[in-house]
């Protein structure tokens, strides 16, 4: 069965819907039960005196009505599904003239309780359970007091079955908030995981730059006296790393100071890729030795640059190649596509725009996808990207195969790299 198959049969398979199928699976056979099959001497059930007199058919259509109208709030109101469900189990045991709710009956019910369970908060399911079980006891005591016979038996057995499939919605409900739980767990540690390695990386390029600083400085001191057009020309180089290394922490320390790091962590974000034949602190200019070595591993990559290229602030140009290198590793990793195309827009002087976009699997290519993914790189290439105040956003294309895109605002006049 295909993805597509799979997807609309659940989107079909709807609580209401079940819950109306098993109403008439249990109507069917209860009726099917009073009656004498081929190979049957006599049925298996005697009708009762009602069953199919006027009286008795009209009780059993108002429950079916009942019946499928709390199939339909089901999906809405379960508690209000639920309700309608019981009324027409305890109308409909009236005509067959039984002792107790028949189990048949009781199937709808089943299917109400399973999803209240499964899918409300804890208070709603304990009073659908009570309401449950109260109207079975109530049916139960109505005909003792009345002097009437008791399927004691037969309401044991449907209370069986209510508890039975109310703790299995419980379980389904606990082991879906653990999985959701675990996902948002992974989640926040690649986010913490990704500013780790932002901030390593924002270390190092403040380092550089405060080591500039200290080196320009050291020379100006010594040749003001003697040479005071080198102390000038070096002090200029002093105020423009300065500022530079100045706009790059006030762009990313905000974000960066309010993340919840443990202090001996140091695991890269997840599905990060290491490019050992880059350079420790890459930028653009290192695309097309990533596009090489990207080649190497099966996918070919054509980089367009529009625009003139013009020089950027270290924090952007680096995490613009981060962007760029975490999508062409997702390509290779998770798309099946032979191909890609990294564009680099640089046409607007206030925004630099990057787009990598893959045509999809390419039937019968060699090399086959290695999985679905985790997801968290995209999550850290959206980190990544809101810390510098960008847009990132990552999806199918309407042709097929998938399409990253992100702006990055430059700064005006932000000193070049």
């Amino acid at each position: 069965m295909s993805a597509t198959s799979a997807a609309q049969l659940r989107g079909w398979v709807t609580p209401g819907r079940c819950a109306a199928l098993a109403w008439l699976a249990g109507l069917l056979f209860t009726v099917l039960l009073r009656m004498r099959l081929p190979g049957q001497e006599r049925a298996e059930v005697l009708a009762g005196v009602v069953f199919l007199r006027w009286d008795g058919l009209t009780m059993l259509a108002l429950a079916t009505a009942l019946a499928l109208r709390g199939s339909f709030l089901l999906d809405r109101r379960p508690t209000a599904g639920l309700g309608h469900l019981l009324a027409a189990a305890v109308l409909c045991s009236f005509p067959l003239g039984v002792t107790a709710i028949p189990l048949a009956q009781y199937l709808a019910v089943d299917v109400a309780l399973y999803t209240i369970a499964a899918h409300r908060p804890t208070k709603e399911a304990e009073r659908a359970a009570f309401l449950a079980v109260g109207v079975v006891l109530g049916h139960l005591a109505v005909r003792l007091v009345a002097g009437w016979t008791a399927g004691t038996t037969t309401a044991l057995a449907v209370l069986s079955t209510a508890g039975l499939v109310w703790l299995l919605g419980r379980s389904a409900r606990q082991s879906r908030l653990h999985a959701e739980e675990t996902r948002a767990r992974a989640a926040e540690q690649a986010v913490i995981a990704e500013r780790l390695r932002i901030a390593r990386e924002m270390h190092d390029t403040v380092a550089h730059s405060i080591g500039i600083v200290a080196l320009q400085a050291g020379a100006a001191r010594l040749v003001i006296d003697k040479r005071p057009e080198l102390a000038r020309e070096a002090l200029g180089e002093i105020e423009t790393a300065s500022r530079e290394t100045l706009a790059g922490l006030r762009r990313m320390l905000g974000a960066l100071r309010t993340a919840d790091t443990p202090a001996t962590s140091s695991a890269p974000a997840s599905g990060a890729s290491a490019e050992p034949a880059l350079p420790d602190m890459p930028g653009l200019a290192s695309l097309d030795r990533l596009a090489e070595t990207t080649g190497a591993a099966g996918v070919r990559v054509t980089v367009r640059r529009v625009g003139a290229v013009r020089p950027l602030p270290p924090d952007i140009d680096l995490s613009a190649f981060r962007v760029l290198q975490e999508s062409v590793t997702n390509v290779v990793r998770h798309s099946g596509a032979d191909r890609c195309t990294v564009t680099v827009d640089l046409r607007d002087p206030e925004t630099l725009a990057l787009t990598v976009e893959d045509p999809g699997p390419v039937p019968g290519h060699g090399r086959e996808k290695s999985g679905g993914g985790s997801g968290y790189g995209l999550v850290g290439m959206r980190e990544r990207v809101g810390l510098l105040n960008g847009e990132f956003s990552a999806g199918p294309r309407p042709g097929g195969g998938f399409r990253v895109t992100a702006h990055l605002p430059v700064p005006p006049g932000a000193a070049p790299a």
